[in-house]
């Protein structure tokens, strides 16, 4: 199903209106057992249970449309955040190069052991969503870390159906790199004019100027 993204926030760290610690860092350690770091505004520790993948929001809201299957995904500001495997930041240097994206400036990053990232809101959290929170496209539930996109294993497809614990990495990677590297050459394509319309092409050529048409 694909998430509809909301308008660009401004960073967390910005809002006066981010609420204490214990507002969402509750959440996190009691409902889904996940390390905090201390706030406020909350954070989660990647590298634990899950790293994450990070890239522009533009090209990730494109890449929700699409048909790869990701784990939770979550917005912050101009980036979306893609939940994957614990240990999948180790990968990602090679996998861009084995699927022929090395070396190309993709603006598509990685935390991993030792990273922090903004805790989002909680699904329903009574509180709603602050300005400049962070909050969740596709939500978290208890258990999911096990089925985040990995590589699979030895002899292994991903996915459960294939014998993997989650959604195929590889394909989310190339999927990521693919729509980071369009919306980079979106952002530098010029606006095309709009065609003139046929009253101003009679205009030009009863004034002798040239009919071009972009």
């Amino acid at each position: 199903m694909a998430a509809t993204v909301p308008p660009p926030r401004v960073a967390p760290e910005a809002s006066p209106a981010y609420p204490p610690r214990d507002a969402y860092a509750s959440w996190y350690e009691e409902v889904l057992g996940w390390p905090v770091a201390d706030g406020p505004p909350a954070r989660l520790v990647t590298g634990v249970l899950f790293d994450v993948l990070e890239l522009p929001a533009d090209a990730g809201e494109r890449l929700l449309r699409g048909p790869v299957a990701t784990g939770p995904v979550a917005l912050s500001g101009l980036r979306m955040r893609f939940l994957v495997a614990a240990g999948s930041a180790d990968e990602l240097e090679g996998l861009l190069d084995w699927l022929e994206w090395g070396g190309v400036d993709l603006d598509l990053g990685v935390l991993g052991a030792g990273g922090r990232i903004s805790a989002p809101v909680p699904p329903g959290h009574p509180q709603g969503s602050p300005r400049g929170a962070a909050v969740w496209l596709r939500p978290p539930e208890q258990g999911c870390e096990a089925l985040l996109p990995s590589l699979p294993g030895p002899g292994q497809g991903a996915g459960p159906r294939h014998g993997g614990a989650g959604p195929d990495l590889v394909r989310l990677v190339a999927a990521a790199a693919t729509e980071c590297h369009r919306a980079r050459l979106w952002r530098r394509t010029p606006p095309r004019a709009p065609s003139p319309g046929p009253r101003a092409l009679r205009e030009r050529e009863a004034e002798g100027q040239p009919l071009a048409f972009s």
